[in-house]
């Protein structure tokens, strides 16, 4: 059985479900990013960096259950999934971090 999101996918904007397996420490290297691993199931995970130099910070812990959409991009560990914000050009529709009741764009 294929993985949810493989190399093909890379660079398509994605929308999935997942619980949180691991907070990281934020990249502050350039534009600030909270990061965090989410567990999609099929034993995959992929890295979230959540830009909070343009979307507020999620309030997340261990085992949340949070949506994500964002840009894709393969790697051999799963994959990672950014531009989880709003288009600050106003071109693309843009991704977004779902978490119980608020939506973090």
């Amino acid at each position: 059985m294929s993985e949810p999101y493989e190399k093909s996918d890379d660079g398509s904007w994605i929308e999935v479900t997942g619980f949180v397996r691991r907070l990281l420490a934020d990249d502050n290297d350039g534009s600030r990013h909270q990061r965090f691993i989410l567990g999609i199931g099929n034993r995959q995970t992929l890295l979230i960096a959540h830009n909070i130099d343009l979307a507020e910070r999620v309030p997340l812990g261990m085992g949340d259950r949070v949506r994500v959409r964002g840009m894709y991009e393969w790697n051999e560990l799963g994959g990672l999934v950014h531009w989880t914000h709003h288009d600050p050009m106003g071109i693309e529709k843009g991704g977004y971090v779902r978490y119980r009741t608020r939506v973090f764009k």
